[in-house]
């Protein structure tokens, strides 16, 4: 879900934090991505020096990461929350897709590769037999 880059939208997303209980803030600190959530304390910090689509991009990929109580959120709260909610899982699955695919496709390179190495060996004779492993000597008896 893209969300223009306006005051008034920035605003619709503080709101839903608000009626959810949790407390936005924006200040300063050292965020490896621009915001902190103390989930336990329902506080939510976002680095102050991010531009406003920024803030918005932040506020979005924070809603579907906390619990949220929906009875607590105004309908259009609810319905911009949910859609929010619904593109992230979206984004999810796609992504889940995506890397199984790959996945897919580097476990065939990888079989065709090995096959093909195996073929180039035994055309050439070059086949590794594993070392043979020298047979336990047995004391034997003598009779006396």
């Amino acid at each position: 879900m893209n969300l223009k880059s306006t005051p008034n939208n920035l605003a619709k997303l503080e709101k839903i934090f608000e009626e959810a209980k949790y407390i936005l803030r924006y200040e300063k600190g050292t965020f490896n991505s621009g915001y902190c959530i103390l989930e336990h304390k329902k506080v939510v910090v976002v680095n102050k020096f991010l531009n406003m689509e920024g803030k918005i991009n932040t506020l979005m990929d924070i809603l579907p990461s906390i619990t949220l109580e929906e009875g607590f959120l105004t309908p259009e709260s609810q319905k911009m929350y949910r859609q929010i909610k619904d593109n992230r899982d979206a984004e999810d699955a796609a992504d889940l897709a995506e890397d199984e695919r790959r996945d897919a496709e580097n476990a065939a390179a990888a079989e065709e590769s090995s096959n093909a190495e195996n073929a180039a060996a035994e055309a050439s004779g070059d086949t590794e037999e594993p070392p043979a492993t020298p047979a336990e000597e047995k004391p034997t008896e003598t009779p006396e």
